[in-house]
């Protein structure tokens, strides 16, 4: 019956903590925290930290919308890198 206690007071203290305590922005999507955005440099779409393809190039982290645009940026990182803004993409 101690282990049923035991049991009963963890579940009742994680409940509360989740609830109202320091878990509760998880489930309730409080605690404004901003996801960092990328651009991809090949076709200019914004592209999340958490999704796409990534890679880094010269100590820089690079965000990529499909695996089509990691392979055109890895075969040739300066046409984006020096690109202006508005240039044709190279799609």
């Amino acid at each position: 019956m101690e282990g049923l206690g035991s049991l009963l007071f963890f579940a009742i203290l994680f409940f509360v903590m989740m609830r109202w305590g320091c878990g509760a922005h998880m489930m309730h999507g409080h605690g404004g925290h901003k996801k960092e955005k990328y651009i991809d440099p090949v076709c200019d779409m914004e592209v999340d930290a958490d999704k796409g393809y990534g890679m880094t190039h010269q100590g820089q982290s690079y965000r990529f919308c499909t695996r089509s645009c990691l392979g055109k940026f890895d075969a040739d990182p300066e046409r984006y890198l020096n690109k202006e803004k508005g240039a044709e993409h190279g799609m």
